[in-house]
């Protein structure tokens, strides 16, 4: 058998045999490879360098970062809104990249003593006029950025205010220009106007049952219920789940040792701080602060010799930025100055003026609370085992009520509108975490009736929500027996706005039949005023009387006797105008001057978008949408 086998290896048909295989085990080791090749990478390619998914997912991270910064804490971005800003951050990303390439083209460099002096400036940066290197960690941190990635950034922000900066010299302002916006701004004008405010209305006569039935039944939308929706909600979270999570003594013994630092404060110290260009003005001033340790002194020392003194005030060891600076300020002893360290900055000298020691919490003070958090982790991965087990049950046919009772989860049927208003118009309760209460009242307005029920996960909090749509209430007319007073009074305004929109009516009539407006009012008991000479905006806190702000658009655009009427917040207004008041731009210097510093900021906002638009086609960037998905925040 052994010969068979030898005769058989030498034949072609088992070499050809042999090369298969060893094809086969080729190709199933690089599997991955095989399979990526000629995959996607870059959510943009394009001249200048593709945008790679990570790159663009820290960009739309950060644009969220700064949206919801601007917009406050209650500010919560839907799908949508996540994907425009997504799509946001990666246009930024094709236009700086764009401008990059054209900044190689040409050849334009920003040397390394620029970026310094630039960062050095920066006001965040800066404590008591002097750059502070704590305040540059602390932002780093903050954006998930390192040095050499801020640095970067800097750089070729330079460069790109280079190329803006020769496009947007080149917006000169035309003269004519900024006399036409100082005529248009400061031109002011005289009018007549008289006031009817629904208060001064006459009393109208009280409506018969007929009339308000007639008035409740032809405006349904003013009296009806919103559209309501009933819907069974089942809540899997760690905090539902925790009840059943039992800690042992040993497990709480071994997480408190295993997180010892989350109990222990680290020892602080009061720091000051000297910094200078040379080794030998740091060493003069290490022989003087230990000879003489008043700071105010050695601050006048540090300053004549070209340097900065700055109190780093009360900090722990993670808060220096440089090992070697770390080192020297915490093995000091208190109240000893240090030797001289270097850094990319300097020279430092520091003195240590105090020292905070540290401290541990024992097990017996944090027990409750550690207990409480391992119980809350582990909760939160039973919520998932939980969930998959929930889907394998709905998967099965099972309800939504049933499958939630059965492995533990939270229930409540809900009826609410989309505000999260109950029939009665309060406040609805849901089994929600707070932070997904908005989350969970798009869910239920966005299911729909009939279709099964699956669970999704919360974006803005951990936990899982599952959503069975009962019913579809739409908007229903409220008896009048339940709304009588809202309708009476609602009849009650609407015959007062007809009475006072009448009389204004008639005094309109009454002006472009020949009278003034004046001697239309006073014909009709109506008091008039003469208001002006104002503006096209509305003057808050302007002495005397100012015209409806309802009716300042319609008097500078109509002609010199004219009359109008607009309706007011308060009720109505008519207005004739009487006069035009002309600017002269050359007696107010510096108005103009301002027009002409506005005309030219804007030609050059409209030059440099124009010139990076040409840089984005050229650059010819072509989007990946199915990337794009990964990118959104």
């Amino acid at each position: 058998m052994i010969t068979w086998f030898r005769n058989f290896t030498r034949t072609w048909f088992a070499k050809i045999l042999f090369v298969l295989l060893v094809l086969s085990f080729a190709i199933w080791g690089i599997e991955d490879t095989v399979r990526g090749f000629g995959r996607e990478t870059a959510v943009v390619s394009m001249e200048g360098g593709d945008i790679e998914v990570p790159e663009a997912q820290n960009a739309a991270r950060r644009e969220l970062q700064r949206v919801q910064s601007q917009l406050g804490t209650a500010f919560e971005a839907d799908e949508p809104l996540r994907r425009a800003i997504a799509m946001q951050a990666v246009e930024q990303l094709i236009a700086e990249r764009a401008q990059r390439a054209e900044a190689a083209r040409l050849g334009l460099s920003t040397p390394d003593t620029a970026v310094q002096a630039y960062v050095f400036a920066i006001p965040n940066f800066q404590m008591a006029g002097q750059f502070d290197r704590l305040a540059l960690d602390q932002f780093l941190r903050q954006s998930n950025m390192t040095e050499a990635q801020f640095l970067q950034l800097v750089r070729d922000d330079l460069r790109r205010m280079q190329l803006s900066g020769a496009v947007r010299a080149g917006a000169p302002a035309p003269d004519r220009l900024a006399r036409a916006m100082v005529r248009y701004e400061q031109e002011r004008r005289i009018a007549q106007v008289v006031e009817l405010p629904l208060l001064d209305a006459p009393e109208p006569e009280p409506p018969t049952d007929a009339a308000l039935a007639r008035f409740h039944a032809n405006n349904p939308e003013r009296f009806s219920a919103p559209a309501l929706r009933v819907a069974t909600l089942a809540v899997l979270t760690g905090e539902t789940l925790a009840d059943q999570i039992e800690v042992s003594d040993a497990d709480l013994a071994a997480a408190y040792e295993a997180r010892r630092a989350q109990f222990e404060t680290p020892e602080r110290r009061d720091l000051q701080q000297v910094l200078l260009q040379t080794e030998d003005a740091a060493r003069q001033i290490t022989a003087a602060w230990r000879a003489n340790p008043d700071f105010a002194a050695i601050e006048q020392a540090a300053q004549a010799a070209g340097g900065a003194a700055l109190a780093l005030g009360n900090v722990p060891r993670a808060d220096l930025p440089l090992d070697a600076l770390a080192q020297a300020a915490f093995s000091a002893q208190p109240g000893s100055v240090t030797d001289p360290v270097q850094s990319p900055f300097g020279w430092h000298v520091m003195r240590v003026a105090g020292v905070t020691p540290g401290t541990t919490a024992p097990l017996a003070e944090v027990g409750d609370r550690l207990r409480q958090e391992i119980a809350l982790e582990r909760a939160g991965d039973l919520a998932f085992e939980r969930a998959n087990r929930v889907e394998d049950a709905l998967a099965g046919g099972a309800s939504l009520e049933a499958a939630a009772q059965e492995f533990g989860l939270t229930v409540a049927r809900v009826t609410l509108d989309a505000e999260g208003r109950d029939a009665e118009g309060l406040p609805a309760v849901l089994p929600v975490p707070v932070a997904a209460r908005a989350e969970a009242l798009r869910a239920i307005f966005a299911s729909e009736q009939g279709r099964a029920p699956r669970l999704q996960e919360f974006r803005e909090t951990e936990g899982f929500l599952g959503i069975e749509l009962l019913e579809v209430r739409p908007p229903a007319l409220r008896p009048l027996e339940q709304v009588e007073a809202d309708v009476r009074l609602a009849w009650t305004t609407d015959a007062r706005r007809r009475a006072q929109e009448e009389r204004a009516a008639a005094l309109l009539a009454a002006v472009r039949g020949g009278q003034t407006l004046e001697a239309a009012a006073a014909a009709a008991g109506l008091n008039s005023f003469r208001m002006g000479p104002f503006g096209r905006q509305p003057e808050a806190g302007a002495p005397g009387l100012t015209v409806p702000r309802e009716l300042l658009p319609i008097l500078f655009n109509i002609p010199v006797n004219e009359p109008t009427m607009a309706p007011t917040s308060a009720g109505f207004a008519v207005a004739q105008l009487l006069e035009v008041v002309s600017a002269d731009p050359a007696a107010d210097a510096e108005a103009l001057a301002n027009a002409r510093r506005t005309a030219q900021q804007q030609m050059a906002d409209d030059l440099d978008a124009a010139y990076v638009a040409a840089l984005r086609n050229r650059a010819n960037p072509r989007i990946s949408p199915a990337l794009l998905q990964q990118v959104v925040p």
